[in-house]
């Protein structure tokens, strides 16, 4: 298992260089002028030359993205330019509420949605699976942003019982944005589970139990849930991964201080170092949960890790 958990980092290292670069080149790809930006709107010729020599922007591409790639290495990540603050603080204060969220959605939409998946896989082609399945398309097939909206209509403005946004309430703010964040998810994996599952108990395994005399309960969670487990991983996996970058609907619609607001806030202003610093996050804790999904795959079914 380490072997295996070994070889899968080595084999991040290309692939976070090319992602480094990548986010490196945004800077120089989108219209505008860095310089101008960090000097001011009113700036002389001479102030903004100066900033591009701080910026290191009259260097060739190569040595600015040495300079960067050994910045990264240290965790200096620039400076916003709308506040002066260090971009690692500014998103080392942001990290925490999306993270929380994350997790509370992705948490959630795994229990209910393999639990229904589940019922929809034993009580197949009957009312309970009509329901789940019902259940299913209507959680893919609201847009999560008009979920919020109608979350805040109904339990915010008319009933009172949680609050319209932001985090000053504890445990009762992230219960609205997690159940829209997550609502999409959580019909996926109830979708993956049945069909996962309903497949996994046409086997012959399956059928010898069975004839064995094993009970349904100790057929399902013995034996057939644990193979069928595998795509609801990927699912799950690869849906935190796209959570955590891609709230940003949903904390904007709850004005939810996280990372999400955060990018689109600095977009607005045009704050390159955060909007940089921010895609480079993203892409680099999406690749980590896809490493992570490897090796959960490994501990599910061991033959992949000897392959």
């Amino acid at each position: 298992m380490l072997q295996f958990t070994i070889k899968r980092l080595l084999t991040l290292i290309p692939l976070l260089l090319v992602v480094s670069f990548v986010v490196f080149m945004f800077i120089h790809l989108i219209p505008g002028d860095p310089a101008r930006l960090m000097a001011g709107q009113d700036a002389s010729l001479e102030e903004i030359e100066d900033a591009r020599i701080s910026l290191g922007l009259n260097d060739p591409i190569l040595v600015q993205y040495t300079t960067y790639l050994s910045s990264l290495l240290k965790l200096e990540l620039g400076e916003s330019y709308r506040s002066g603050i260090p971009v690692i603080d500014l998103i080392s204060d942001r990290v925490a509420p999306t993270l929380i969220l994350t997790i509370l959605s992705i948490v959630w939409a795994l229990v209910i949605g393999i639990l229904l998946g589940i019922i929809s896989a034993v009580f197949r082609d009957r009312l309970p699976d009509r329901i789940g399945m019902m259940t299913a398309v209507s959680g893919i097939s609201l847009p999560n942003f008009w979920l919020g909206l109608v979350c805040i209509q109904i339990f915010s403005v008319q009933l009172g019982w949680l609050p319209t946004g932001g985090i000053n309430d504890g445990l009762k703010s992230y219960i609205l944005p997690s159940f829209a964040l997550g609502a999409g998810i959580m019909a996926m994996i109830t979708r993956f589970t049945r069909s996962s599952l309903v497949h996994t108990l046409k086997q012959d395994y399956i059928r010898t139990g069975r004839s064995k005399g094993l009970s349904n309960k100790s057929i399902i969670y013995g034996h057939a849930l644990k193979n069928s487990l595998i795509p609801v991983i990927t699912v799950a996996g690869l849906q935190f991964g796209f959570l955590l970058g891609g709230s940003v609907v949903v904390e904007t619609v709850f004005s939810f201080p996280g990372l999400g607001q955060l990018l689109i806030d600095s977009i607005s202003y045009r704050d390159y170092p955060v909007v940089q610093a921010l895609i480079l996050f993203f892409s680099v804790q999406f690749i980590l949960v896809n490493l992570l999904v490897d090796i959960l795959y490994s501990l599910f079914n061991p033959k992949i890790r000897y392959d």
